[in-house]
């Protein structure tokens, strides 16, 4: 947690434990949202205390689940668009490759995450020149099986 936040938001009723161990966790702490169910539930006598000790407690509603990526997304298709591979993005961002890889479909960017070790165009036009696959394989300098495996892909 960031010991200089000024405001955060409960989810439970505070008891003194509570506050004891937010007021250790957060010594910058001003402001404690949380929820109008929440603040009936807390006790007005620790409401009065952390006012005395400059802690205002407010009530605040703070529906919806929050966003797990924290801006991620943006991050994640800048790197893309710069051409770095899912894992490297991954790996740069510190984050599951499954999360990068969610990231880029739900912006709808296209990657290509298969990487090609022969020239597919170039053993398909000299195929149409005439070449057979024997004489594009020693001309390109690629096994013979690799392509056929090009020729015969759909």
């Amino acid at each position: 947690m960031d010991g200089n936040k000024k405001t955060i938001h409960i989810t439970k009723a505070l008891t003194s434990s509570m506050i004891v161990g937010l007021i250790n966790e957060y010594p910058n702490l001003k402001v404690i949202t949380c929820a109008p169910s929440v603040y009936e539930r807390t006790s007005d006598t620790y409401i009065d205390a952390l006012n005395e000790l400059g802690i205002e407690v407010r009530k605040k509603y703070n529906w919806g689940a929050k966003s797990q990526t924290q801006g991620a997304e943006w991050k994640v298709l800048k790197l893309s668009n710069k051409g770095l591979k899912p894992k490297q993005i991954a790996d740069k961002l510190d984050i599951s490759l499954n999360r990068v890889y969610y990231l880029l479909r739900k912006s709808k960017a296209s990657f290509d995450n298969t990487k090609r070790k022969h020239n597919h165009s170039s053993v398909r036009r000299l195929k149409e020149e005439g070449l057979s696959a024997k004489e594009i394989s020693q001309k390109l300098d690629i096994p013979l099986r690799s392509v056929y495996y090009i020729l015969n892909k759909k």
